[in-house]
């Protein structure tokens, strides 16, 4: 039987992966596979079009509808990087992923879309950019313009940039929103709380309350925002320091920063427009 060209390719590629203790199983004629065994996790990369190492750089790169997986996290895209790194017992050990156009990095809490992502294995932080980057769990959905980072061993989000949070009927809009979640009793992951700066508005079917900074408790419903705050029901404004709405009775507070007479005290103001009658024919 006379070798063809295909066949005579792939014998130097596997005697490759022998002396890498890497192996590589080709699972289609157009479809590669690449398992690292180096990490307290081992990492799987996949791609249609094939596996490419670049032994100077220490990488290689899966392109085609290409997929890592660590775990129960996945980072998936049409081009993948994996940089490696040879460990004391001359194993290899796959510490950092770029993901290159329609990323997606799942987990069963979440999962987060973008156009690139950098994914550091070291650290467990996840960085997804590219143009409207969005992260979805069960309950929010978060977008921001510039990036979205999730830090797996602190258990934060971070969206930059217009970045925006909805649940249900309502939304939070901050430069920067930071999201802590926590575990539940089934062991599954939750946004318990969100932090808020820069040109905070929370807009709910009833008002629309602005600030400069802002603290939401999920669990309760509760958001308090501070600094330069207004409060807007139709015609209504309410201004001061401090407010808190509650998305569960749809009762918003506003308070004082302190005491009237004293001179960090900021007195609340509202202003009332009364509805205009209507002549009558």
């Amino acid at each position: 039987m006379i070798a063809t060209g295909k066949e005579t390719w792939l014998r130097p590629i596997a005697g490759v992966v022998l002396a890498l203790v890497v192996s590589i199983a080709w699972a289609a004629p157009a479809s590669a596979q690449l398992k690292v065994d180096g990490n307290a996790d081992p990492v799987t990369v996949e791609a249609d079009n094939g596996i490419e190492w670049v032994s100077d750089q220490k990488m290689y790169i899966a392109r085609g509808n290409a997929k890592a997986t660590r775990g129960a996290i996945s980072v998936a895209g049409e081009t993948l990087t994996a940089l490696y790194r040879e460990t004391d017992s001359n194993e290899t050990e796959i510490y950092r992923l770029e993901a290159l156009g329609g990323v997606i990095i799942a987990s069963p809490e979440r999962t987060a879309y973008g156009e690139r992502a950098v994914y550091d294995l070291d650290q467990a932080v996840a960085v997804v950019l590219g143009e409207n980057p969005r992260m979805v769990t069960a309950e929010q959905t978060i977008t921001a313009t510039e990036s979205l980072e999730y830090w797996e061993k602190r258990r934060i989000a971070v969206a930059r940039g217009n970045a925006e949070a909805s649940q249900e009927d309502r939304e939070i809009r901050a430069d920067v929103l930071t999201a802590f979640f926590e575990p539940k009793r089934d062991g599954s992951l939750e946004v318990v709380r969100m932090d808020a700066i820069g040109g905070v508005v929370i807009t709910t079917p009833r008002e629309v309350a602005r600030g400069d900074e802002g603290v939401y408790n999920v669990r309760k419903g509760i958001a308090t925002l501070s600094g330069n705050v207004r409060i807007t029901r139709g015609e209504t404004q309410l201004n001061g320091a401090l407010a808190e709405v509650n998305f569960k009775t749809g009762i918003s507070r506003l308070l004082s920063s302190g005491p009237s007479t004293s001179k960090s005290g900021q007195r609340v103001r509202g202003l009332f427009t009364p509805k205009k009658k209507t002549k009558r024919e």
